[in-house]
């Protein structure tokens, strides 16, 4: 029966649910954990041994295995089958049977439908009707002292009546039980039908495992590290009040994150996946994540050299690796520890500095190195070396890996500090000042030096535009005594040719003159060019001879006037 109850993996009443070995080194009474762990096993999982946890909390008796009388595993034949091997048993040791011997019939009567159970009151017992159909309320004799109670599923996850129990639970569900001595297991993908002689198998609740009620988070990083449910069961106690008692934990751990199991002195780890708790010896000590965490956290007041107190504001990564360190230390988060070693570290390293050393740092981390000139890399120096060293050193001993630590933020307090800020201030003030002379004496010359490159840019601009004029004139001038040339050149030839024409044609007609040989026509030629010589002269011309009477003639006026015009002046 138990092997049915529960599949081998989940038969841990106490803390159900796989899990692997882990270290433990340091751990208090850390030598029995875990014992059932195979160290000559080749697989990546412990191998498990015969009916033996691998977790040493969970060696307590699970009663889900106890041999019990009247209980019957719920087989792939299903939940009637069950009934049937039960009644069978109930039978067998003179007892009345849960199933009754009604018939049904079709036409009247309490109806039944497939896939239902009928259920019947007889005098205080149960009678179950497992075949479908109606049953009559006649013959009064076959329901003398019965009392019909209607039907319930045969899919039901829980049924409960008349000392009858029935439970059947799917993949992600789990039942918890009370059995008749108040003794709680836990059943979970598969299912059982019992009859209680004495007392009563109770459901105490039907657990949806990857949906608990309580999510747990990180208070410090917001970070979500699980889930929980707590099943309480009421008691009676001798002042007949009710009271509630948690009887099982669930626990659902996301992946990459573990929970820590407390049982005494001794401590163990749950990795992720569905777990439960019944044991009342052993509680939960703390849910964690081995994911990687930052978080800024500020500082207690811390004196430098010069008695000036200072507030720092830090930031840290970390990863914690082997919670089992931690929680065997006493914190419960990884912060409560980095939190303390710090404090403690920074304090030593600020109480050897000045505060004139500090002040002139505002951000103060690994990432803003310096070279060792600077006189506020006294500070930069003690956190990459001491302070690093140190708190990494400080958090293996936790199972945590420091991954980084630097300090962004420092505030000064009291008189002191007040006095030298405003010292400082009106210092960095004179140098802002002085900042932004330069600044704008900078602004200046560059506005100059802008406007001589203008000014350059401009004169080059003129001397292409005049070396461009003159090249146009030049070439002007070129072309204009290149056409005048051309021109010159035309108008002698033309001239050349007209002379040569000319002459060409007073030889031709000399030629010609010199052919005719009658004397009348030679004279008639010439008296012919005599006409044309006198015409060329126009019709105003006075012609003169040269010779005879008219020539003396005109020799005497000649002179007369010219005698007349030397008197005239004389006068």
């Amino acid at each position: 029966m138990s092997s049915r109850i529960n599949d081998e993996e989940d038969a841990d009443t106490v803390v159900g649910g796989s899990s692997y070995p882990v270290k433990h080194k340091g751990l208090k009474k850390s030598d029995r954990i875990d014992e059932s762990y195979d160290s000559y096993s080749t697989g990546t999982h412990p191998r498990k041994l015969e009916r033996v946890s691998l977790h040493d909390f969970s060696k307590t008796t699970d009663y889900a295995l106890e041999e019990r009388p009247f209980v019957v595993p719920i087989a792939k034949d299903g939940i009637i089958a069950a009934l049937e091997r039960i009644d069978r048993q109930l039978r067998d040791s003179g007892r009345t049977g849960l199933l009754s011997n009604k018939v049904p019939v079709s036409w009247t009567g309490r109806e039944v439908s497939p896939g239902f159970l009928g259920l019947i009151n007889h005098g205080g017992l149960p009678k179950i009707l497992t075949k479908p159909g109606r049953y009559p309320g006649f013959p009064l004799r076959n329901w003398w002292a019965r009392q019909w109670c209607g039907t319930k599923g045969l899919s039901d996850t829980a049924i409960q009546f008349q000392g009858l129990t029935v439970v059947q639970v799917s993949q992600n569900q789990a039942a918890v039980i009370s059995d008749p001595q108040n003794r709680i297991f836990v059943v979970k993908n598969s299912g059982f039908v019992a009859y209680a002689i004495d007392g009563t198998y109770d459901v105490l609740a039907i657990v949806d495992q990857t949906h608990l009620s309580t999510q747990i988070k990180d208070a410090v990083t917001g970070a979500i590290l699980g889930s929980i449910a707590e099943i309480k069961m009421r008691s009676h106690i001798a002042s007949g009040k009710e009271q509630e008692y948690v009887v099982a934990l669930f626990l659902n751990i996301p992946a990459n994150n573990c929970a820590i199991l407390q049982r005494g002195d001794d401590l163990e780890l749950l990795p992720a996946g569905q777990h439960y708790i019944t044991n009342p010896n052993v509680t939960l000590r703390g849910l964690f994540t081995l994911g990687e965490n930052q978080l800024e956290m500020p500082t207690k007041d811390i004196f430098t050299r010069d008695q000036v107190p200072v507030g720092l504001r830090i930031y840290l990564k970390w990863q914690l690796m082997e919670p089992l360190k931690l929680t065997t230390h006493g914190y419960n988060t990884p912060y409560d520890a980095l939190r303390d070693k710090t404090q403690s570290i920074l304090t030593q390293i600020v109480a050897h500095l000045d505060y004139s050393t500090m002040v002139k740092q505002r951000s103060l981390g690994p990432d803003n190195l310096e070279d060792g000139t600077d006189p506020s890399s006294a500070f930069l120096d003690a956190l990459r070396t001491r302070a690093m060293d140190e708190m990494h050193e400080a958090a293996l001993e936790y199972g945590i890996i420091l991954k980084d630590l630097a300090v962004i933020d420092r505030q000064f307090k009291g008189e002191i500090a007040s006095t030298m800020d405003k010292l400082t201030t009106r210092a960095l003030q004179a140098q802002v000042e002085a900042a932004n002379v330069d600044r704008e004496n900078s602004n200046k010359v560059k506005q100059e030096e802008g406007a001589l490159a203008v000014a350059r840019i401009k004169a080059q601009s003129r001397n292409a535009q005049a070396d461009s004029e003159a090249y146009s004139v030049i070439a002007a001038a070129k072309a204009q005594a290149e056409r005048t040339k051309i021109e010159a050149l035309a108008e002698a030839e033309a001239i050349r040719l007209t002379a040569e024409a000319d002459a060409q044609a007073v030889s031709i007609r000399a030629a010609a003159d010199a052919k005719v040989t009658d004397q009348f026509a030679r004279g008639m030629e010439m008296r012919r060019v005599e006409v044309t010589r006198v015409q060329a002269f126009g019709n105003k011309t006075v012609f003169v001879p040269t010779d005879g009477t008219g020539v003396q003639m005109s020799n005497a006026m000649a002179v007369g006037m010219a005698a007349g015009m030397a008197n005239g002046h004389e006068a």
